[in-house]
């Protein structure tokens, strides 16, 4: 006999959709705060008691909710956000679903008093069954929860110490204050109060709470930017690559001033930062994207965390070209700028077929080939007199002295070198202390890959070709994108339904297995529509060149070339790294060396 199909009860459906809403104390935190701002709150409060596991209460001073509507507002897909079908199509508020507030009560004893703009006293309710009751609470709403998970004891077993929920309730409390600095937040645990800021709209207000949220070490490292084209807007701070973690917890994405977490933002962050970054570190940032909500699809899932970009490769191309530019800012000024100095470009308006990554084509010498024709072409000389003049100790003397021409290059005139390992440089703030290698490798290598982007990447025939198994859909995704292969060096036929054959690899891969190569660009395809993994992996070939090729430890250097090395690193992308993440060069300020031989006390 067939199992009886039958609806289930209001109580375990809502039951259920708190199993998506609510993990722990900090969703129920999330989806509260998210209504206050939806309401136009100005202040919202938050008393929290034993990391929100006893008590929850949000209390904020936005339009509140009508007397006869609080009932309602408790009941599941009840919102005033939404009325039609096409007003899903263009989302502005945080919340739309009319779930959280009735999923949340589904497992804790919820309160819900307001007042809205215009009535006469407020309401008070438990449920949708539960009478009003007159309350004293001045324009507002608070909404209190108590217990929760109280009569789900199942999911209450899998929450942490009362520490650990708290710091995640925190953490959230943060990110939401930081995306919106025109609203004050104040956060109180146990009786004491944790976190507090004042509603401000200017942008020192705003690195305040950025230091609450990340700290005053990740201020003194990062960029502020603002960028603008073909209708997004992106500004925010990105951190040096030497501020890297060890694990990805200073990521901090806002689509619209919501919360995000997204593979594809994650992948033109991590594209942005190639090169610069030391293995197996991870960059810290917090970034703003603005467009329009027709192009973008936040009903993804039930806790909003994920979203859908309509234009997927303009928003990724966006990113990376936004981000690498940022991060390729020639040296000193990127590096002893601070956050004061804003970074800002403004393009004029793009048409999405207009914007794609600007592809860097490869170079086919062999390395010994490509290490001679690099030591021909950029050899250390003497430059010219119409660029700096017959170098001398006088002279070298003089331009130390002189403002104008520390002004026009921050690192500085060389004095000395230190070991045969460091360059020790003047400039108008103090000592700069510049790794020779390091230094002359990132040269080197950005010499190599300029060279490599005017060659393009030229291909290498294989012996024996290769034949690999696939899937339809991969079969015809290399018919799709057979311009992508042809652009990366690769030649790949299909020979069946499943079945394709690599006839090419890039001159520079040719010892590469053809196969794994190919079933990882194809992976890179399916999931982000493109794929670097070739052009990631001749960019290690060309840093290995880079790293041999480049000046040694102990080899000494005249004034001449110290100084020419300066002026390379001055005008190189990317510059404060070396291709392996490590910090290129360092400034001592005269500040920090008076510290150290205690002058003024």
């Amino acid at each position: 006999m067939s199992p009886t199909i039958q609806a289930l009860p209001a109580q375990l459906v809502n039951q259920i959709a708190a199993g998506e809403v609510v993990e722990r104390p900090a969703s129920v935190v999330k989806e509260l705060v998210e209504n206050s701002l939806d309401a136009g709150a100005r202040r919202v409060q938050l008393h929290i008691e034993q990391g929100g596991v006893k008590l929850i209460r949000v209390t904020d001073d936005g339009t509140g909710i009508a007397g006869d509507e609080l009932s309602l507002a408790l009941s599941r897909h009840a919102t005033s956000k939404l009325k039609v079908l096409e007003d899903l199509e263009r989302i502005a508020s945080m919340g739309f679903r009319g779930e959280a507030l009735p999923a949340i009560a589904s497992v804790s004893r919820l309160t819900l008093e307001s007042r809205a703009a215009g009535a006469e006293r407020a309401w008070s309710c438990e449920g949708e069954a539960d009478a009003l009751r007159p309350s004293p609470l001045p324009r507002g709403t608070v909404v209190t929860v108590r217990d929760l998970f109280y009569n789900t004891p199942a999911r209450r077993k899998f929450l942490r110490t009362d520490k650990t929920e708290f710091g995640h309730l925190e953490q959230v409390v943060k990110r939401l204050a930081l995306a919106r600095p025109d609203v004050g937040f104040v956060l109180n645990h146990n009786g004491r109060e944790v976190f507090a800021a004042r509603a401000a709209s200017d942008r020192a207000s705003h690195e305040r709470r950025l230091a609450d949220l990340l700290g005053g070490t990740f201020l003194d490292e990062a960029l502020f930017f603002e960028h603008a084209a073909a209708g997004l807007r992106l500004h925010g701070w990105v951190a040096r690559p030497s501020f890297s973690r060890s694990q990805a917890d200073m990521q901090h994405f806002y689509v619209n001033r919501r919360m995000v977490r997204d593979k594809l933002v994650t992948h033109a962050v991590r594209q942005a930062y190639q090169d610069v970054l030391f293995h197996g570190r991870h960059p810290a940032y917090v970034l703003f994207l603005e467009l329009d909500p027709t192009l973008v699809d936040v009903n993804v899932h039930p806790t909003k965390h994920e979203v859908r970009f309509r234009e997927s490769r303009l928003v990724h191309d966006f990113l990376f070209r936004t981000l690498h530019d940022v991060l390729a800012e020639p040296t000193a000024t990127a590096r002893t700028a601070g956050v004061d100095d804003a970074v800002t470009r403004n393009d004029p308006a793009i048409a999405p077929e207009a914007t794609p990554v600007p592809r860097q084509h490869g170079m086919a010498l062999h390395v010994a080939e490509r290490r001679a024709a690099y030591q021909a072409a950029t050899a250390w000389q003497m430059p010219p007199p119409s660029a700096m003049g017959a170098v001398t100790d006088e002279l070298v003397s003089d331009r130390q002295e002189s403002a104008d021409a520390e002004d026009l290059h921050p690192l500085g005139f060389a004095i000395a070198q230190l070991h045969g390992v460091y360059v020790l440089a003047q400039n108008r703030d103090g000592l700069v202390v510049v790794d020779m290698h390091a230094a002359h490798e990132r040269i080197t290598y950005e010499s190599f890959k300029r060279a490599r982007a005017g060659e393009g990447i030229k291909s290498q025939p294989l012996l024996v070709p290769v034949t690999v198994a696939v899937s339809r859909r991969e079969a015809n995704l290399v018919e799709e994108n057979s311009g992508v292969f042809s652009e990366l060096g690769m030649e790949v036929d299909r020979r069946g339904e499943e079945t394709l054959v690599v006839r090419a690899l890039p001159a520079l891969l040719r010892s590469a297995d053809a196969e794994r190569l190919l079933r990882d660009v194809l992976a890179d395809l399916v999931v982000h529509g493109d794929s670097w993994r070739i052009l990631e992996q001749i960019n290690e070939v060309l840093a290995t060149m880079a790293c041999h090729t480049s000046v040694r430890a102990n080899r000494r250097l005249g004034i001449e070339e110290m100084n020419a090395l300066l002026r390379d690193i001055e005008r190189t992308e990317r510059s404060a790294q070396c291709n392996h993440g490590r910090p290129t060069w360092t400034q001592l300020d005269m500040a920090a060396l008076d510290r150290l031989f205690l002058r003024g006390r």
